[in-house]
């Protein structure tokens, strides 16, 4: 059930990337960012089964927002990606900020919410600090190493070589900064080691999986059907 569920969202992901990117452009990317960034810090809390190990949700919709700066970087270059990695970073600090001060004020009586929020977002500062450490070390690597494969291999038909090599290596080093940060103490060595190797390892998946999805926002821009 879970790995049925975990295609299904894969799938999601990536068909909603392309619908912002239809329907906005550009700015339909910048605002995809935030959105996988909040969504992915909020989804990480949960720890589910898949394919026989533990692993932490979220981990495709945050592996998503590597295919959002890697169509950045193919169609609009290195700057406009390292604007959108700075756009993520910002909002999930404004989330983690506005949430702390949220949960400060008294509920009242009949407020049915407070403990819930409290499950979630009362660990959001070191997740959030775990994430916004990984975040900029790995985005920021995937905006300059797919820059980098890019000048190396020009070609076209080269554009999986740079998509995979520089999506594949960063999230590699987000996997293990992050999953030291947040879960180090907080899970058995056993569980923290699963959850590291599994969710690299869904990563891997999703940035192999998103390839065909960048040939076609990039032949979608070149035939002119994306609003600049």
């Amino acid at each position: 059930m879970n790995e049925a569920l975990w295609l299904v969202m894969l799938l999601v992901n990536f068909g909603m990337i392309l619908l912002f990117f239809r329907l906005f452009g550009k700015i339909g990317l910048f605002i995809w960012v935030p959105i996988a960034c909040i969504v992915a810090n909020i989804q990480v809390v949960k720890l589910v089964d898949l394919f026989g190990f533990a692993a932490t949700l979220g981990n495709i919709v945050y592996a998503s927002s590597f295919l959002v700066t890697d169509i950045l970087s193919e169609v609009y270059g290195k700057k406009e990606a390292t604007r959108a990695v700075k756009a993520g970073f910002l909002s999930l600090l404004s989330m983690t900020i506005l949430m702390a001060l949220a949960l400060q004020f008294v509920p009242a009586s009949d407020d049915f919410a407070q403990s819930s929020l409290v499950t979630i977002f009362s660990i959001m500062p070191r997740i959030a600090g775990a994430s916004l450490m990984a975040y900029l070390i790995s985005m920021l690597h995937d905006v300059w190493a797919y820059d980098f494969w890019r000048k190396r291999f020009p070609q076209d038909r080269m554009m999986w070589v740079r998509n995979n090599a520089s999506t594949m290596i960063s999230q590699l080093m987000d996997s293990t900064v992050f999953t030291l940060v947040a879960f180090a103490g907080v899970y058995p060595s056993g569980v923290l080691w699963q959850i590291f190797w599994t969710t690299y390892l869904l990563k891997w998946v999703v940035a192999a999986a998103d390839t065909p999805f960048l040939y076609l926002a990039r032949h979608w821009h070149r035939k002119g059907i994306i609003e600049q």
